[in-house]
């Protein structure tokens, strides 16, 4: 028996948001949710422009972000259709025009959460974008996501698909919450014993007037007796490739787009002969991937127990430590400081980017041998672990989206 469906518009209201005079926006005031912000099933809340308070009057408070509320990015090569949610908004938030939202009746939550269980399964980021797709710059219209087809079983079948979204995503937050603790250790003692200069016994390098004993370095004021260093000196870039005659029959491909700051969201398994021309980086334990273009963006990553023949996009720099350990040269090598390096260098206006040379040419602070392993005792375990949590929620992310789709089609009887 086939599953009864309803238009989305019948099942909440459906508008886009606010536009916005770009007069209007500061640095100051409540967030403005983009575009941007919507990746990746849910709603960032990093925004970079503010609206001020006193703006918004009793007609714009219809864009306020509800927690109910799905967003859809309206238009954009690349963003069109893509879906998400905020996890456990703190404080207000106002849409942008190009954003649509999809607000449910908050006096029923059952509803709301049935309904993200089915709008952020893939295909309907694909119907949205294929209705779209064709024109110079592709966009649907809050008309188009309210005709969606949206099956709708009876209410017992809906709250457990809602139920079963809901119970893997806490999983899912639960081990992020566990990530970010892990990799705030690691920065914290990076920053106390790198850049505040105040690591194990540095009481024992002051000098007279109890202040640290400083030289001058391309990197500023350093301790007596640490070193800078060109990136070529201390690691490889580009150390390995594959080519057509030397390459396995499969491998696993990371793609730029899979990349985010200090995450890998997808490995694809592919034949090599399917596999774009750009994938030919091999990948190791212990690699550092930087996206070279647009470094602005922080699309980089620490390689942990990559699976055999991992092959990166050739749009990465790959950094290989020769000398020193691992978990330092990724701490140093995600700093903003480093970052900002790399955008300074970085040439063309579309597409700004930076080549080999620009990394190997980085200066990178190298302190004494002994500290550096005691901060890869202390750091280098919590690094694998937040890599290994990482592996946990792309799994759970997959069983999850085998399941729901199975599940919602009646395919699978409960």
């Amino acid at each position: 028996m086939p599953v009864i469906t309803k238009k989305l518009h019948e099942l909440a209201d459906v508008f886009s948001g606010y536009a916005f005079k770009s007069k209007d926006l500061g640095q100051e005031g409540i967030p403005v949710v983009k575009i941007k912000n919507v990746n990746n099933k849910v709603v960032s809340p990093e925004c970079d422009q503010l609206l001020p308070s006193n703006l918004v009057t009793d007609r714009l408070r219809k864009y306020l972000l509800k927690k109910e509320d799905i967003l859809v990015a309206m238009t954009g090569q690349g963003s069109l259709g893509r879906i998400g949610k905020m996890i456990n908004p703190k404080g207000q938030y106002i849409v942008n025009q190009r954003v649509g939202i999809v607000r449910p009746d908050e006096e029923n939550e059952a509803v709301a959460d049935y309904l993200f269980s089915v709008l952020a399964l893939d295909e309907y980021e694909k119907q949205l974008y294929s209705l779209g797709a064709g024109a110079g710059q592709p966009n649907v219209s809050a008309v188009d996501i309210g005709n969606l087809d949206i099956p709708y079983p009876e209410k017992s079948i809906r709250d457990w698909i809602a139920n079963t979204r809901k119970n893997y995503d806490k999983l899912i937050e639960n081990n992020n919450r566990r990530i970010a603790i892990l990799e705030d250790m690691a920065q914290s003692l990076y920053r106390e014993w790198f850049v505040n200069f105040r690591y194990p016994n540095h009481d024992d390098s002051l000098d007279v007037d109890g202040k640290p004993k400083l030289i001058d370095s391309p990197l500023g004021q350093i301790p007596e007796g640490w070193e800078v260093k060109r990136l070529d000196e201390i690691a490889d870039v580009n150390p390995q490739s594959i080519t057509k005659k030397n390459a396995p029959e499969e491998i696993g491909y990371i793609d730029i787009k899979s990349v985010g700051t200090g995450t890998i969201n997808d490995v694809k398994a592919m034949s090599f002969d399917d596999a774009p021309s750009r994938a030919r980086r091999v990948v190791v334990d212990g690699d550092i991937i930087w996206a070279t273009v647009r470094p602005n963006r922080k699309q980089f990553s620490y390689i942990c127990k990559p699976a055999p023949n991992t092959i990166a996009s050739t749009g990465f720099a790959v950094l290989r430590s020769k000398n020193l350990p691992a978990s330092y040269l990724y701490s140093f090598t995600t700093t903003d400081s480093f970052t900002g390096y790399l955008v300074n260098h970085a040439t063309g206006s579309a597409y700004p980017a930076v080549n080999t040379d620009i990394f190997q040419k980085a200066d990178i602070l190298v302190p004494p041998k002994k500290l550096m392993e005691k901060f890869d005792e202390l750091c280098a375990d919590a690094i694998s672990q937040s890599e290994v949590l990482k592996k946990k929620n792309k799994n759970l992310k997959q069983q999850r989206d085998m399941l729901l789709p199975q599940l919602i089609s009646g395919k699978i009887k409960l």
